[in-house]
């Protein structure tokens, strides 16, 4: 029932100090009552649960009492026996479905860039930071900003998660703003000409933000929500041009039309598929 690779848990059953000092033991030993459940047994008594995790009864305990209460094991009802939940399996379904969500966005990318000239990227919101799932440069040009698949900057001081923002309704937004970001980020001076509300609605009329980059000089940033059937932002593109090249005027009737279609595009796209889902 639960497939997964045993060794680095296997590996902290007996930690040097080294291992102490950079792992969290607890978390090693609730992954290791995780994978004593298999195909073979899928029922568990506390007692079987322990021997195969090689943890004693008291710690076994505790464990499956905290995964029960996050449902990831559940009890089964008139025996001493517990089971794996499905929700066990959203932990592979997330990783499927961002690889799933790269080779749909890529194509469309690649054709935002063949048509503007200029890099195109697709982040996602993950709490409060929007996270880069895929980006496409424009030949060989560097744009002297340090951005990757893989990449996370803050959700409300960035333009491209500003676009995902303005779309989600208030309450939302304001469980965004209450999390910390997962990275530093030091606004540069025109990120706070406007207030964080007054900006989104701004967004949202717009259908679009144009600025220049909040963590970069020299770039301007055009970004687009990519919104689902009912209106909900799963994701935004972002188009990046240096500010040498081309005014914001400029940008917007060179890229704003394109960009608007690649969005419809990847909103179909990833409607069709099934790859959509709030990432809060």
């Amino acid at each position: 029932m639960l497939k997964s690779d045993k060794s680095l848990t296997a590996s902290l059953k007996e930690p040097d100090d080294k291992k102490l000092r950079s792992t969290v033991q607890s978390l090693a030993k609730g992954f290791r009552v995780l994978e004593a459940f298999s195909a073979d047994n899928e029922e568990l008594t506390l007692s079987q649960i322990a021997a195969a995790a090689d943890l004693d009864p008291g710690t076994t305990f505790r464990m499956l009492n905290t995964l029960v209460e996050l449902g990831y094991v559940s009890r089964i009802p008139e025996s001493r026996r517990f089971a794996l939940t499905l929700k066990v399996l959203d932990l592979g379904f997330h990783a499927i479905a961002r690889t799933d969500l790269r080779s749909i966005v890529r194509p469309i990318l690649r054709g935002l860039v063949g048509e503007t000239n200029e890099a195109a990227s697709f982040a996602v919101l993950q709490g409060a930071d929007v996270l880069y799932l895929e980006r496409v440069r424009a030949g060989i040009t560097r744009l002297g900003v340090d951005i990757r698949v893989g990449t996370t900057v803050p959700a409300t001081q960035t333009a491209i998660g500003q676009s995902i923002l303005a779309f989600l309704p208030e309450k939302e937004v304001d469980k965004v703003r209450q999390l910390t970001p997962l990275t530093p980020f030091i606004m540069k001076p025109h990120a706070s000409e406007l207030a964080l509300p007054e900006l989104l609605g701004r967004v949202r009329a717009d259908g679009h933000i144009l600025t220049e980059s909040l963590f970069t000089d020299g770039l301007r940033i055009l970004a687009v929500p990519v919104l689902d059937i009912d209106g909900y932002p799963v994701g935004a593109i972002s188009i990046a041009a240096p500010t040498v090249r081309c005014s914001a005027e400029e940008l917007r009737e060179r890229a704003l039309s394109s960009t608007l279609e690649a969005a419809v595009a990847i909103g179909k796209a990833l409607e069709a598929n099934g790859s959509i889902g709030p990432t809060l």
